[in-house]
């Protein structure tokens, strides 16, 4: 599947490519047949970011999922307010190789959503954490609170964020996506236990980060 914020690029990326084939071909132009080229690799790399690969959603409750795709920059120690003080923070690095499609990680009720425009600085440095443009979303779940942001990074100048205030959400349930290269984190309480480590590999909807304790 293709998602649908990245339809309208893929569409015109092809229309652009198609136009440009047939003036290289009318004009018998190289140079048009070499742009029409380039145009149509974009268009195939358009289609594979924007893709929305099927997912086998865990029926373990207890678990936080990871709500991107891609690789575990860090895992610390934290401490916010909206969670009960201490807790952790992981941070996910998203390629633009990965899927950026974002899911909830968590049964629960969206308590705020709140975008913060920032500066672009390179997603995996820590002061994108902080300073980058950013959605920042509290959940509220059974036993606890949490906190998962979409962070902006260099190319990444757009995120999309369906969440309201309010709303219940489903675990594993796609809620937006970041476009191109970007960070995504989850700010967990202190009585969850830790899944993963810096380096590994994580897929929205599919990766445990975490579980929670009764």
């Amino acid at each position: 599947m293709i998602a649908a914020n990245g339809l309208k690029f893929i569409v015109t990326g092809a229309a652009l490519t198609v136009v440009l084939i047939l003036l290289a071909a009318g004009k018998d132009s190289f140079l048009l047949l070499i742009f029409s080229a380039l145009t149509a690799l974009l268009t195939i790399f358009l289609t594979f970011f924007y893709r929305s690969p099927h997912r086998t959603i865990p029926s373990d409750r207890t678990l936080v999922l990871s709500i991107a795709d891609g690789k575990v920059l860090a895992v610390n120690e934290t401490s916010h307010p909206f969670i009960g003080g201490k807790g952790h923070k992981v941070s996910i690095f998203l390629s633009v190789f990965d899927v950026h499609i974002n899911r909830a990680p968590l049964d629960g009720t969206i308590e705020y959503v709140n975008y913060n425009p920032g500066k672009f600085f390179a997603a995996f440095k820590d002061k994108a954490s902080e300073e980058n443009e950013q959605t920042e979303i509290g959940l509220s779940f059974p036993s606890g609170k949490m906190i998962f942001k979409q962070i902006a990074g260099v190319l990444a100048r757009r995120i999309v964020c369906r969440l309201k205030p309010q709303q219940s959400v489903r675990a594993g349930e796609i809620f937006g996506l970041i476009h191109f290269g970007s960070r995504a984190e989850l700010f967990l309480p202190d009585q969850v236990e830790i899944l993963v480590e810096p380096g590994d590999r994580v897929k929205a909807g599919e990766t445990a980060i975490a579980r929670v304790r009764n």
